[in-house]
């Protein structure tokens, strides 16, 4: 890795090197989110209404939980970050190591949890009796792959805080491919079902790993990293879990918001469960690019922030905000007035593609909203005001987003759409919220310069 290529957050023009991380980031998302939608869309085809159900209100769990670790290791990727814009990259074998151990001792207690407590987190979430035992099958396999999925995540983490986007998206490519031909092997050939589309994902991330792993030794990195240094050091793992955990803990409860949610709606019947499970996955597709800058302003902004230049980050937080809304609007138009289209990519059911349609239409409001959200978590989280992301998320999440959702669950006749507005509704308060933050910000940061000077 040059020098010119490290310093490319830190220098010269800003939207030329912020898109061209945020490309790849967008397209290892786009290939993560298939995962899922791969899923969803064999199942929907070769399989029943009730393997539907199970691998929408499976893999829901499981993006949560893995949610919760690769937000996590956002810690990583940020204290990576400032160490590099520091221009301190020979830190980082010591920050790397310490990771590795503490996200190993993660992988042993999330495989416990999911896997031991499979039957029970089915039953939590109201998985239709129909669907039950389906769900449970693919909570349990998933949840024995928990080392595998850790190690995907962390992988991504700290190349991103190295300012490489480009080999996370090798490795999810690597195992969107396996993915793909697993589903189809074991959901179409041999029927497996839901089962077999849990074991065709838990089998692609380990090859992804595995190759992912070969291929990073026959790298140059700009740190070393032996055995040595994977140990625990106490100051650097305390470091990354005061900037990992509130960014964690937000991001697990608001996906709690939509597990409830999800339970709501699975209350109603399987019809409405499958629908709003094919939903989800289309609105994983539509949200892409203001996901894509939330991951990259993390970056852009810790290695600013370590370079002393945190102006620099506020302009990439406008050139951000501004690619991110102009992608939005498409997704608006698309997802409000074709919501059907999409919807019936992933199912053949009539009844699940006008339930997954009437849903997207509240999301499809949501789309015009999050490249503003999104872009400002980001930043805020690279600026370590992740304590300021943790309480936002959790004041929309349950203030906001889960009472509406309730509530709009018991006007009759039940309809989708009003439940699914509680997302955009929940949105506007949260971007409220960071328009306040980023007033104070300014002003502290105006009063510091006033000190100095």
């Amino acid at each position: 890795m040059t020098e010119k290529r490290k310093n490319s957050f830190t220098e010269g023009s800003i939207l030329g090197p912020l898109l061209r991380f945020a490309l790849p980031v967008l397209f290892a998302l786009f290939l993560q989110a298939m995962y899922g939608a791969v899923d969803l869309l064999v199942v929907g085809k070769f399989a029943s209404a009730a393997d539907v159900s199970a691998v929408s209100t499976g893999s829901q769990l499981m993006m949560t939980l893995t949610g919760l670790i690769s937000s996590f290791a956002m810690g990583t990727t940020i204290f990576l970050g400032e160490k590099i814009g520091q221009k301190k990259p020979e830190e980082g074998g010591r920050i790397v190591g310490a990771s590795l151990l503490l996200f190993l001792i993660c992988a042993v207690i999330m495989t416990g949890f999911v896997a031991g407590g499979a039957a029970t987190l089915a039953k939590t979430m109201h998985a239709p009796a129909e669907a039950f035992a389906a769900t449970t099958q693919y909570i349990r396999i998933c949840g024995m792959g928990s080392a595998v999925i850790i190690a995907y995540n962390l992988i991504g983490s700290i190349f991103r805080g190295l300012g490489d986007s480009r080999t996370p998206l090798m490795t999810v490519a690597i195992a969107c491919a396996c993915n793909i031909t697993g589903d189809l092997v074991l959901v179409r050939i041999f029927h497996a079902g839901a089962a077999g589309a849990a074991a065709a994902t838990v089998g692609a991330q380990l090859i992804s790993v595995l190759i992912s792993l070969y291929l990073i030794k026959k790298r140059e990195l700009p740190f070393s990293l032996t055995r040595g240094m994977i140990r625990w050091n106490g100051s650097i793992i305390r470091k990354v879990i005061s900037l990992g955990a509130p960014i964690a803990i937000q991001d697990f409860l608001v996906g709690i918001s939509f597990l409830v949610i999800l339970s709501i709606v699975n209350a109603i019947g399987l019809t409405a469960s499958a629908g709003i499970g094919v939903a989800e996955k289309v609105c994983v597709f539509i949200m892409l690019v203001p996901l894509a800058f939330m991951q990259s302003m993390a970056a852009f902004t810790a290695q600013n922030r370590g370079a002393g230049q945190p102006e620099r980050a506020e302009k990439g937080l406008r050139y951000a905000i501004l690619v991110s809304f102009a992608f939005s609007v498409c997704m608006f138009f698309l997802a409000f007035f074709h919501g059907d289209v999409l919807a019936g990519v992933f199912a053949k059911d009539s009844d699940v593609i006008l339930a997954g349609a009437s849903y997207l239409k509240a999301y499809a409001i949501d789309c015009l909203l999050v490249c503003f959200l999104f872009c400002f978590i980001g930043f805020f989280n690279g600026m370590e005001y992740t304590r300021f992301v943790m309480l936002q998320g959790i004041i929309g999440a349950f203030c906001v987003r889960v009472p509406v959702s309730f509530l709009m669950s018991r006007l009759q006749p039940v309809s989708l759409f009003r439940i699914g507005l509680a997302t955009p509704c929940s949105t506007v308060l949260q971007i409220l919220l960071c328009f306040v933050c980023m007033a104070r910000y300014r002003k502290g940061r105006t009063a510091e310069s006033g000190l100095k000077s």
